[in-house]
């Protein structure tokens, strides 16, 4: 094995050809020598910017040097300090624009894959560690309960900081299984569902209670949940309203949006044979937009059969907001990119089926409100591509059930709930954060609202 100093050790993956029709992970994670290997390349800066750069703040120097070393069982006890999740931010955390992001490594050449040297880690942990007691997981109850609203990323992660600390912690999820977005929303072969169930799993043995197909909102409110003795909310429902371009043709059989697609697929295990799970049948596919909920939207349409699997997206590759590696793996997978395209209507037969998506070229022009350059007509360039199916995924609204049913509680400007910097709202006892808060965001995002959230409440609960 070589030592590559400028580039990273590469993932063994499937290939192309065959991942592309089934539901396996794409990669199969570094071997013990490969990630040895990776891990020396560290410099072990002295200022520790990966740190920094993570929302978790995971002690990255010191559990990379001891994997360089051959001892993986520390590295993941040094990652589970702070990481509630180490197996999904190993796979699905946008590493790149954070702690490999500000690696001095990657100054000349590339980062230090510390995204797979963590799921690495965690991997081998789940591998070889069958056998502990999980008496000794379960803290001493300090006789407070505490109510988390959501079984997502920050709705978990709160919950496991807060068991830790001895509170007996009920997670209250809307759908039949917990999990939230890593349930519903990324794929088996990104992320296989065993995982987020193991470590719902891990919160079980930790004294956390889950209470599933409980809406709150409608079953109960969050004042009533106050009621019951809850001495404090917390709120991590996520932003899962689904947005659609108002467009004509919208209203024709065969478009949805992406977000119950993916739920279709991911969470009512439509790809699998024995489940009966309606999933729409379409041949040839347009996903409409840019971001990772596109590129697993159209992987996940290539996999469900369909022959041809367009993206349109309105700006550039440079602009796409999705994650490199996906974008990498969609077209090593066959998906057609139409960029600098933009949809202007839905075409359907007089049954109203879809039959088409008529498109209209853009250029670039000057840069918008995000710093991007926005995206101009070409006047007279409308296109039609020949499709059946159409999914929207240009993104989610948040949902205001809760602001819509809890007394004076407080939104911010930009719909969400709104919090101080310690998750706090304006309502005493209740906190929230994630994506309820600042609209769609990443996991490790979330997940470091819920850390923030739990160290809050434990600070209010105790000065009570």
């Amino acid at each position: 094995m070589i030592n590559f100093k400028e580039v990273k050790n590469p993932m063994p993956e499937q290939d192309p050809k065959v991942r592309a029709r089934n539901f396996k992970e794409v990669a199969s994670g570094y071997t013990p020598e490969q990630a040895v290997n990776e891990a020396m390349r560290c410099l072990k800066c002295r200022n520790k910017p990966c740190t920094k750069g993570c929302p978790v703040m995971v002690k990255i120097p010191e559990f990379v040097a001891k994997i360089a070393k051959g001892e993986f069982e520390a590295a993941y006890q040094i990652i589970s300090e702070t990481s509630a999740l180490p197996r999904i931010c190993g796979r699905v955390c946008p590493q790149e624009n954070q702690c490999e992001g500000v690696c001095v490594r990657g100054l000349r050449g590339e980062p230090v894959s510390i995204g797979r040297l963590e799921r690495f880690a965690a991997d081998w942990h789940a591998e070889h560690v069958k056998e502990y007691d999980a008496a000794s997981e379960v803290a001493e109850s300090n006789g407070k309960k505490v109510a988390v609203v959501g079984a997502g990323p920050a709705g978990l992660t709160c919950a496991g900081d807060l068991a830790n600390k001895g509170y007996e912690v009920t997670v209250f999820e809307s759908l039949h299984k917990p999990g939230g977005v890593l349930a519903y929303g990324i794929p088996e072969f990104r992320l296989p569902k065993d995982i987020v169930a193991a470590e719902v799993g891990k919160l079980e043995e930790k004294g956390v209670t889950f209470v599933n197909n409980a809406i709150i909102g409608r079953a109960e409110t969050v004042d009533e949940l106050m009621d019951e003795g809850y001495e404090a909310v917390f709120v991590g429902t996520g932003a899962g309203l689904p947005s659609f371009m108002n467009i004509p043709g919208e209203n024709l059989l065969g478009v949805c949006s992406a977000n119950e697609y993916l739920t279709r697929i991911n969470l009512m295990k439509g790809y699998l044979d024995e489940y009966d799970t309606p999933v729409p049948p379409g041949k040839k596919i347009a996903v409409v937009g840019g971001g990772n909920v596109a590129m697993d939207a159209a992987r996940c349409a290539m996999r469900m059969g369909a022959e041809k699997v367009y993206i349109v997206y309105r700006r550039s590759m440079e602009e796409i907001p999705a994650r490199r590696e996906e974008i990498h793996h969609a077209i090593e997978e066959g998906i057609d990119f139409q960029l600098l395209r933009n949809p202007v209507k839905v075409i359907g037969d007089e049954e109203g089926h879809v039959t088409g998506i008529e498109c209209v070229k853009m250029k670039l022009g000057e840069p918008d409100a995000s710093g991007r350059r926005r995206p101009v007509e070409i006047e007279g360039s409308n296109y039609v591509l020949d499709v059946d199916c159409v999914i929207m995924a240009i993104g989610t609204k948040l949902n205001k059930l809760i602001l819509d049913t809890t007394e004076e509680l407080e939104a911010n400007d930009r719909g969400g709930i709104g919090t101080d910097e310690g998750a706090a709202t304006n309502r005493e006892g209740i906190y929230a954060g994630g994506d309820a808060v600042t609209g769609a965001a990443t996991v490790i995002l979330a997940m470091g609202a819920g850390k923030t959230a739990a160290a809050s409440i434990d600070e209010y609960l105790t000065g009570k």
